[in-house]
């Protein structure tokens, strides 16, 4: 076999048997948040909580998807959307109604506490202001 006579197919299959492309570890990270309710931060999109359908490095998509427009921490003691992961929302705090969404951009994530999913899902849903 000549490499410079291979197609672009045969070089993309060639390739994928020694592991090019996506990393089995960067696999494995996003594998191992779906189904998860967590807390993502983006640039444009901001700080949402929601159960992870898809994930990879172009963008992650939510069901459930409440976007936290002011999240203080149920457990003053703790602080920023972190807290919120731990303990949940205060009862000052504002989130959207719950939506499917997709986030194609950067973004970071931060599991939930079963107890921050349970206040985040029955936080009331609050209007734009």
């Amino acid at each position: 076999m000549n490499i410079d006579d291979l197609t672009i197919g045969q070089a993309k299959e060639l390739s994928s048997l020694f592991g090019a492309g996506k990393s089995a570890s960067t696999s494995r990270i996003y594998d191992s948040i779906i189904g998860e309710y967590v807390i993502v931060r983006s640039r444009n999109e901001g700080v949402n909580a929601g159960v992870v359908v898809a994930a990879d490095e172009t963008g992650i998509i939510l069901a459930d998807a409440r976007r936290l427009h002011a999240h203080t921490p149920a457990d003053e003691s703790l602080s920023w959307y972190e807290g919120v992961a731990l303990s949940g929302l205060s009862s000052d705090s504002r989130a959207s109604a719950a939506v499917g969404k997709g986030i194609i951009e950067d973004y970071s994530w931060t599991k939930c506490t079963s107890q921050a999913e349970k206040s985040i899902r029955g936080h009331i849903s609050h209007e734009q202001r």
